[in-house]
């Protein structure tokens, strides 16, 4: 073979190979070539490696569709299908207490997703050191995490379901407070401890040996102008349902201590809440609050947005993880994070 055809055939195979590239991608990294893009007809598993706290629920038939209408998502407990799962989800709580291991040991299928999932504050997910380089995804009530998962969220109203009840009736006690976990040291016990040298608040729950049953909670609160709606914990994000049910679905105006005021601007309804940090004293929150409750018409504006919205109250695991699949496909395929505790702790106190 002469020069001339060498370098035709040279070119040749350089031009079919650049169309090849064109045509198919370039190709993957071995750790993520087996699971690839899904479209919209195909089908994905979800691993669930360990119930969170143990409570598990049937997964039979297709949950993501007949309760969420979510297609194309296969829920499963089974460990045997480790190998054919496209996402394995770990609850920290039960990792962190060392009930539940990692299967370090199995060989990982290439390009399966693992997921880390915990609703707790950092001050209670322990230390994630051991984590680094191992799971691909969070689930977390952080709005940045890969799956978010909010502890109650807006809806929109039907239009013929807008009529609001007038806030005033049945009120009973100015301010109330549910609370089991009644520590020193928390700044919402401060906080407690200034209010009531001003105004009365009412105590319920484990702490004060008067425990509400599910069925007395809400109309319990309904019966307060204002709830405390406030965090064990003062962490980016977290608002738990103390504002979701509690206040919001038991009628009560939250007060509410936990991340700063613009994250729950980001997720509750304009004007429907009152930050203690609003204020430049508690004892001034205090006569805010014996104000208003006194002025009927200040008073209902925080209840308005009722006419628009409605508050759903996330407590289903499954629906958390049926979330995974309207996720996966715009999630980065080469994401790892080798710093699970720096992106946990991220804002964990503010000033």
């Amino acid at each position: 073979m002469n020069v001339t055809s060498i370098k035709n055939t040279i070119l040749f195979c350089t031009m079919f190979v650049l169309l090849l590239i064109f045509y198919f991608g370039w190709p993957r990294g071995p750790e993520f070539s087996s699971f690839t893009h899904l479209s919209s007809t195909g089908n994905m598993t979800v691993l669930l490696w360990n119930w969170p706290f143990r409570q598990s629920v049937s997964l039979k038939g297709d949950v993501c569709w007949d309760l969420y209408k979510i297609p194309n998502c296969k829920l499963v407990d089974q460990r045997s299908l480790f190998p054919s799962a496209h996402v394995v989800v770990f609850h920290n709580r039960e990792l962190i207490q060392g009930r539940q291991k990692l299967p370090t040991d199995l060989p990982r299928p290439q390009g399966q997703r693992w997921a880390w999932m915990s609703l707790e504050s950092p001050a209670h997910n322990g230390n994630l050191q051991k984590f680094a380089n191992i799971f691909n995804m969070t689930m977390s009530y952080r709005r940045d995490a890969d799956v978010t998962l909010p502890y109650g969220e807006l809806q929109p109203v039907e239009p013929e379901g807008n009529l609001v009840e007038d806030s005033h009736i049945n009120k009973t006690s100015l301010v109330c407070w549910v609370v089991s976990n009644y520590m020193n040291h928390h700044k919402r016990t401060q906080v407690y401890k200034e209010l009531i040298a001003t105004v009365p608040v009412k105590v319920y729950g484990q702490w004060n040996k008067k425990p509400l049953s599910s069925a007395d909670l809400l109309p319990t609160i309904s019966r307060c102008y204002f709830y405390l709606a406030f965090e064990n914990s003062l962490a980016k994000d977290y608002i738990t349902e103390k504002l979701w049910k509690n206040a919001f679905q038991g009628g009560a105006v939250p007060i509410v201590l936990g991340p700063p005021i613009s994250d729950y601007k980001a997720v509750a309804p304009d004007h429907s809440f009152i930050h203690v940090d609003e204020f430049a004293s508690v004892q001034e929150l205090g006569k805010h609050l014996q104000r208003l409750a006194e002025d009927r018409e200040r008073y209902e504006e925080y209840f308005h947005w009722k006419k628009y919205w409605k508050v759903k109250v996330n407590g289903d695991w499954r629906e958390k993880l049926c979330k995974i699949c309207l996720r996966y496909n715009s999630l980065s395929q080469h994401k790892v994070y080798s710093d699970l505790e720096a992106w946990d702790k991220i804002d964990y106190t503010r000033p």
